[in-house]
């Protein structure tokens, strides 16, 4: 116990955590599994934020009436701050309408498709039986798309993140239940200190108009998405 106490003192990172401690069994984790762990977190922690911000600019070039109301919003953050004053929590609770375009380019896109869950027991589904023990595949794609839920599923409407509250388990870009994501928050300030910025300096277009989604785990522009920037007059930023 006196030397699992030493190793937790000195453990600063979660590379450390994985190397050094050892499960209740005493068994310490192989370098395939820390390796795959730490893949985990590289695309849990960078690639899922950037496919979200990539989705959000790709949708508010093509809806300038979205971007006018999200560049107001963030506008009015940025005239309540002193010069050099870093944005705060509270600034964040203020983007509402930022984050509504923020959910819906996420519906439409999600930056993960889904993942493997077991049934814990067995189920009839749709006229199937699961037995327990299945491996399923939850997807955010169908789910995000079904209707009953979401009228009108391919047209982009932030507004349907205005209501209070959607029924549980309809929108799962970080997952739900137990197991939901647990970088959301860190992801929701990632992307709305980026919008922030971004739109309080620059409006934007697509060069390349009709450029087609890939799926490379998450969804990829086939080209890059490059955009061509357009600085505003006195421009108003503010790091976090």
């Amino acid at each position: 116990m006196e030397l699992m106490n030493k190793r937790e003192s000195v453990i600063r990172d979660i590379l450390s955590h994985m190397i050094i401690m050892a499960d209740s069994a005493g068994m310490f984790a192989n370098d395939l599994d820390i390796a795959t762990k730490l893949i985990g977190l590289l695309v849990g922690g960078h690639d899922t934020s950037s496919s979200a911000i990539t989705s959000v600019m790709k949708f508010l070039a093509e809806y300038p009436h979205v971007y006018d109301r999200v560049f107001k919003e963030q506008r009015e953050i940025a005239n309540s701050k002193r010069e050099g004053e870093p944005l705060n929590w509270e600034d964040l609770q203020k983007m509402k309408y930022s984050w509504n375009v923020v959910c819906e380019a996420m519906r439409l896109r999600p930056p993960i498709a889904g993942t493997f869950r077991e049934a814990i027991t067995h189920f009839c589904y749709a006229g199937f039986r699961i037995p327990k023990g299945w491996k399923i595949y939850w997807n955010a794609y169908t789910t995000h798309k079904d209707p009953k839920y979401f009228p009108d599923p391919d047209k982009f409407d932030p507004s349907r993140f205005e209501k209070d509250g959607l029924t549980p388990f309809t929108f799962v870009p970080f997952g739900g239940g137990p197991r939901m994501c647990p970088g959301r928050e860190y992801g929701r300030l990632v992307i709305l200190v980026f919008l922030h910025n971004v739109v309080n300096k620059f409006s934007w277009e697509k060069l390349v108009p009709n450029e087609k989604t890939i799926s490379l785990v998450i969804p990829t522009p086939s080209e890059g998405f490059p955009i061509g920037l357009k600085p505003h007059e006195n421009a108003m930023v503010h790091e976090v």
